[in-house]
């Protein structure tokens, strides 16, 4: 692992910024310059602390689970376990400790806009989680897996989180008796590389259409499957 003294002072304080944003003080700062290195700079990249950080951010979410959802059956356990570990999810918390800051591309990756994409952004805090880890043990790893998820687990509801709404208003409308939804295509616009579907959703609890437009049919009809719902909450 790389030691802070081989890192500019620059660097060094620009990693202690993050470090500081993270709650987190590196006994080696080292370990997070690795974390935030991708593969496009060579060998030496933090695709082998994601592997690491992939199975420790998903043993620790798995454990607050079991715990804090005893009556929570297993297939909703790991419903709930994936949606908080997917790569998505992943990303968000990444933006929200401003990691395209501090991340190191090579060349292309820079050109490209790497900076930019999830997939990278996920990946470090991946590698941070077990930069973390490797750095300060279990207990430090925790700690921050808890720090980037607490508000979320506080505001989680296990019986939504990880269903589309197309499958949330399915089981709304059964759980009540009532008709299911009935989706129909509007109209397909633009040309074939670049369509637009309109949707509508009619919801007979409701004797209402909620239409909704996105670049393929099936977005479409969960962005107007989100819209009933949200006329069924107010209800």
């Amino acid at each position: 692992m790389a030691k802070a003294t081989k890192l500019t002072q620059e660097r060094i304080a620009k990693l202690q910024q993050l470090a500081n944003k993270l709650g987190y003080q590196y006994q080696d700062i080292g370990f997070l310059q690795h974390a935030l290195t991708h593969r496009s700079m060579g060998a030496r990249n933090n695709e082998r602390l994601e592997f690491l950080g992939d199975s420790l951010v998903n043993f620790v979410i798995a454990d607050v689970l079991f715990h804090q959802f005893a009556k929570l059956p297993e297939g909703d356990m790991s419903r709930v376990r994936a949606h908080l570990v997917k790569g998505d999810t992943l990303a968000v918390i990444g933006r929200e400790y401003d990691l395209s800051d501090y991340l190191v591309l090579g060349p292309g990756e820079l050109k490209s806009g790497g900076y930019r994409r999830d997939s990278i952004i996920a990946d470090a805090v991946e590698a941070i989680i077990a930069s973390v880890y490797e750095d300060g043990g279990l207990e430090a790893c925790r700690a921050m897996v808890m720090r980037f998820y607490d508000k979320r687990l506080q505001e989680l509801d296990p019986k939504k989180v990880g269903k589309d709404p197309k499958t949330r208003l399915q089981e709304f409308l059964q759980s009540r008796n009532e008709a299911l939804p009935e989706y129909s295509i509007i109209s397909v616009n633009g040309a074939a590389h670049a369509q637009e579907f309109t949707v509508s959703c009619f919801v007979a609890k409701l004797n209402s259409k909620f239409e909704a437009v996105a670049s393929s049919r099936r977005k479409a009809e969960q962005k107007a499957a989100e819209i009933a719902l949200e006329a069924l909450d107010q209800l």
